[in-house]
């Protein structure tokens, strides 16, 4: 498996992981949560207890992010999400479970971050455990905290695809802002970015009689067009922009992102 990192690429998106792992842990605990990549660290994931996942995204066809969580990690912060959760007895599957949820919601953000880099929309793909640990002393050693307590470390790689694809848009970069600087800032559209939309989850839809309609009573249940696997849509004013799937964040529930639909599909989804 072909790796690159030691460059700035690497460390941009890593950095940019990080500042996302810390809010995900707080969420989930309750408890503050800190991610902090460590420069030029010599560390290398010690392969005890470990728990590997490969990413994928939809930057470049293969490109990937490797992660490597030490037990520290993942068995802290799977236990305190169940904790929070009243579940005070659970056993390692169970935990190494929980911190995956942890892990998913720090790594979906990353699709906005490449997709800002790459001026495209970029999704991710589902993820997968590794069956062994990859050969490189070029991890990027990420430290993480939890209620202000060192808890251990997060390694994290980038496939050559996806150092590739994030390359990229490093040799056009200047000539970019050169041209943002000239544009002159539109106020019209400054305005319009505090406009609030409503925003809406849709788990499905149902059509019926109405003979059928006014019989409902409490207790009916009405079957929808969807399945319990298919992702449920994000709406914003009455279109739909988005797919994800439900989470609970601190009792609330909540939508992962998992797809951003494209223009053409949001116009055929406008009603």
């Amino acid at each position: 498996m072909s790796t690159v990192q030691n460059n700035s690429e690497a460390t941009w998106l890593c950095e940019a992981w990080a500042s996302h792992i810390g809010p995900a842990i707080s969420a989930m605990t309750g408890q503050p949560g800190e991610a902090i990549v460590i420069p030029d660290s010599a560390a290398t994931p010690n392969p005890a207890g470990l728990l590997l996942w490969r990413q994928p995204f939809g930057a470049a066809p293969g490109a990937e992010l490797l992660v490597a969580v030490s037990a520290d990690v993942w068995e802290q912060v799977g236990g305190l999400v169940l904790t929070s959760a009243g579940l005070e007895e659970s056993d390692p599957a169970e935990v190494r479970g929980t911190f995956l949820e942890v892990l998913q919601q720090s790594l979906s953000p990353l699709c906005a971050v490449l997709g800002s880099r790459l001026r495209r929309e970029v999704h991710i793909h589902p993820g997968e455990p590794m069956d062994e640990l990859p050969e490189s002393n070029e991890w990027q050693t990420i430290q993480v905290q939890v209620a202000g307590r060192a808890t251990g470390l997060i390694w994290a790689l980038c496939n050559l695809p996806l150092h590739q694809a994030i390359a990229i848009p490093s040799e056009s970069a200047t000539t970019e802002t050169g041209r943002s600087k000239a544009q002159k800032p539109s106020k019209t559209l400054d305005l319009l970015m505090e406009v609030e939309l409503p925003v809406g989850v849709s788990f499905g839809r149902a059509q019926m009689r109405l003979k059928d309609a006014i019989k409902l009573t409490t207790g009916s249940i009405v079957e929808l067009n969807r399945s319990i696997s298919e992702p449920v849509e994000i709406i914003v004013n009455n279109c739909v922009i988005a797919r994800g799937e439900v989470v609970v964040v601190e009792g609330n529930y909540g939508v992962r992102i998992a797809q951003i639909v494209s223009r053409e599909e949001r116009l055929r989804t406008l009603f």
